[in-house]
């Protein structure tokens, strides 16, 4: 082997990793959300035990509930617990990077009809996956995959590729048809995250957030600013909480960090109809006649 296959190779194992390490954090995270249980308590759970398996957090924990889609997590001191919700679980680890991302909606809400919609989608695009086959051709999939069963797919928000430190990047993956698309091939890791909704399918940004992340670096002059900023560098381009930060003047030097656009912040997204939104989520790697699940 050459030092570049070797590399490449080196590189698919931190992806399987991190695949793995995800996957026993989420198996056991399931078996916590349950009604009456906190949330805070949940997120700290995944983020700590992802550490001591070895890996890191590929941004903060994401329970997204009813008819929040995505960038949910709980604030500082949260003091939420779960009703009867559908509840999402989105999970990232990364290791030297090299991210792993899935998602599972645990039903508290006795609706499992979109849940089991979300999930028979995320299998159609994944059994469908392989060299020469387009984006559009997944998003397709995902679309009739979800409409057959009499619900719409959220259509505003897509799968994505992955890379190193990058836990959003080309090539988008639709969930809709779309004309074209990018060409997988060998060798691309992509997250393929199909959502389910009993609404109209689409989300729009909700009015707060406790997600952010890393633009741009510039210098910055107070003292508490400063040391905020030292903070969040440590997570690069990778997305972090507001919880995970010290500062006590925390709200002010997000503010200023967000305005001088050192930060851009994440809202939580919402079902544009108040519907009830389900997510299944996996990370694959293209292999040469199909792929390769890395969180399953």
């Amino acid at each position: 082997m050459t030092d570049n296959v070797h590399n490449k190779q080196d590189i698919l194992e931190k992806y399987r990793e991190a695949g793995k390490i995800l996957k026993t954090v989420r198996t056991e995270a399931v078996e916590m959300v349950k009604v009456g249980n906190s949330l805070l308590q949940v997120a700290d759970f995944i983020e700590n035990r992802t550490i001591e398996l070895g890996g890191r957090p590929a941004f903060p924990c994401n329970i997204s509930r009813n008819q929040e889609a995505a960038h949910a997590t709980p604030k500082i001191g949260d003091t939420d617990v779960f009703g009867k919700d559908m509840v999402k679980l989105d999970l990232g680890v990364h290791v030297d990077g090299y991210v792993a991302d899935s998602a599972v909606t645990v039903d508290l809400s006795g609706n499992s009809d979109i849940k089991k919609a979300a999930e028979e989608a995320l299998a159609a695009a994944i059994e469908l996956a392989k060299p020469g086959v387009s984006t559009g051709e997944l998003g397709a999939s995902i679309e009739d995959s979800i409409r057959s069963n009499g619900l719409n797919p959220i259509i505003n928000l897509t799968g994505h590729g992955l890379s190193q430190y990058e836990a959003h990047d080309d090539p988008s993956v639709p969930n809709r048809h779309v004309e074209g698309g990018a060409i997988l091939k060998e060798g691309d890791v992509l997250a393929i995250e199909p959502f389910a909704t009993d609404g109209v399918g689409t989300v729009h940004d909700g009015n707060w957030a406790e997600i952010y992340s890393l633009i741009r670096k510039k210098p910055v002059r107070l003292p508490a600013v400063r040391n905020v900023l030292k903070q969040v560098e440590e997570y690069r381009e990778l997305p972090f909480a507001k919880r995970w930060l010290k500062s006590d003047k925390l709200d002010f030097v997000l503010l200023q960090l967000e305005k001088t656009g050192i930060i851009r912040p994440y809202p939580v997204l919402l079902e544009s109809s108040g519907g009830l939104v389900a997510q299944a989520e996996h990370t694959i790697i293209v292999t040469q006649d199909g792929c390769e699940i890395t969180t399953k």
